[in-house]
């Protein structure tokens, strides 16, 4: 009885060594569906432009240019400017930003490129447009938001633009994407 146990017993440790190999043998040759999944997806990068052009009586007169690198799924900020001392209260300071900030994020849908954007420009009134009863600067300023923008590669497109209520001058924001190698 005690040599059957024994037989018995040899049987199912060797049946659960070889079971186990097969196992282990199986898992490493096969890849995880997340880790192909990775090295399928390649990562694109793109450089995205800026121009803000500025136009009066329909002649552009102006323009400033900024970029930045991107990979789809990334926010990026594109920032120039002073910060400027403000009087908040007597014998108190605060600084404000004067100048512009571009704030830019890529997602790539269904094999398109969708920007989202924020863009603010602020500079000091002219001496004509400023409060004449305040030491204070006067600041003017405009804001572009734009979302889910399909982005046509290597086309510029505009994607804001605003009129300025103290003159016949119009600003657009105008993107151009292009993928980097």
């Amino acid at each position: 009885m005690n040599r059957k146990i024994a037989v018995v017993l040899a049987k199912l440790l060797v049946f659960t060594l070889c079971w186990s190999a097969s196992a282990s043998a199986a898992q490493e040759s096969t890849p995880s569906k997340a880790s192909s999944e990775a090295t399928e997806k390649a990562v694109n990068g793109y450089r995205i432009d800026f121009s803000v052009n500025e136009i009066e009586d329909g002649k552009k007169i102006n323009t400033r240019q900024y970029s930045m690198n991107l990979t789809a799924g990334d926010g990026n900020t594109v920032k120039i400017g002073t910060r400027v001392p403000v009087e908040a209260k007597q014998g108190e300071s605060q600084y404000i930003d004067v100048g512009t900030s571009i704030w830019a994020r890529l997602k790539e849908r269904d094999n398109s490129l969708v920007m989202e954007i924020r863009a603010e420009f602020s500079n000091f009134a002219t001496p004509d447009q400023a409060n004449r009863g305040t030491s204070m600067p006067l600041l003017r300023q405009f804001q572009i938001s734009a979302s889910t923008v399909l982005v046509v590669l290597g086309k510029p497109m505009v994607v804001g633009s605003v009129d300025d209520p103290n003159s016949k001058r119009q600003f657009q924001l105008e993107v151009t994407a292009t993928r980097l190698k």
